[in-house]
């Protein structure tokens, strides 16, 4: 089973490889490109226990897209109950998403998949699971306590991650070569210009006279 925390128990459970085998093989091929028989291979285990737990290779992908998201909506609730400023929490969820991205990077790919309504038309988008929905309540946290701007909070959510997640699929797509924590400043930088309301020269003593172009009613 593909944690993002967890330890795999050993021997791992039928059901858990047939997850994780499920995970590298769509992560690295895709979808539509594996069989049924070819995560039967990896997981080495029957075709009767695929259909036994999961009813087939939809049922797999279902049942992994699920837990993924699980696991990524456990690791914002960790965040929130460590406690902070919203601006904080926004900080460690960034960073982690980076580090996992890092350490377990099917995992993330699979999370950040751009096409799960192709084969998962069912399911909520990632953007609609409970993980991104806690996420945007951190930064509307964020407004109300009058940490960041007024502003719609998807577009506010935007500002704060938006950059972020692209990072990751430009990291998981090979065009950034070094690793995501090495930008983890510069990323929330960016993101502060765009929600903070404090004059921009405030947020970053060195920062200033690169942002010196920038209008300060941007962060009015």
């Amino acid at each position: 089973m593909p944690y993002l925390k967890k330890v795999i128990p050993q021997p791992e459970p039928i059901d858990c490889r047939i997850l994780t085998a499920a995970l590298d093989l769509f992560v690295q091929h895709g979808y539509h490109n594996i069989s049924i028989h070819e995560i039967q291979k990896q997981a080495q285990v029957s075709i009767g226990s695929i259909y036994n737990y999961f009813g087939g290779k939809e049922g797999v992908a279902r049942a992994l897209y699920q837990h993924i998201l699980h696991e990524l909506d456990q690791a914002v609730d960790e965040v929130i109950a460590a406690g902070g400023s919203p601006a904080d929490q926004c900080k460690r969820v960034i960073a982690d998403l980076f580090n996992y991205t890092e350490t377990h990077r099917n995992i993330i790919a699979f999370a950040f998949h751009p096409k799960h309504a192709e084969f998962l038309p069912e399911e909520p988008q990632p953007s609609d699971s409970s993980a991104f929905t806690k996420m945007r309540e951190i930064v509307k946290q964020g407004m109300d306590l009058g940490e960041f701007r007024r502003m719609d909070t998807w577009v506010a959510a935007s500002c704060m991650f938006g950059g972020a997640i692209r990072m990751i699929q430009l990291r998981l797509e090979g065009k950034i070569e070094r690793p995501l924590p090495e930008y983890l400043d510069e990323v929330l930088l960016t993101a502060r210009v765009g929600l903070c309301s404090e004059p921009i020269a405030k947020l970053n003593p060195d920062s200033a006279l690169s942002l010196q172009t920038v209008s300060v009613e941007v962060a009015a």
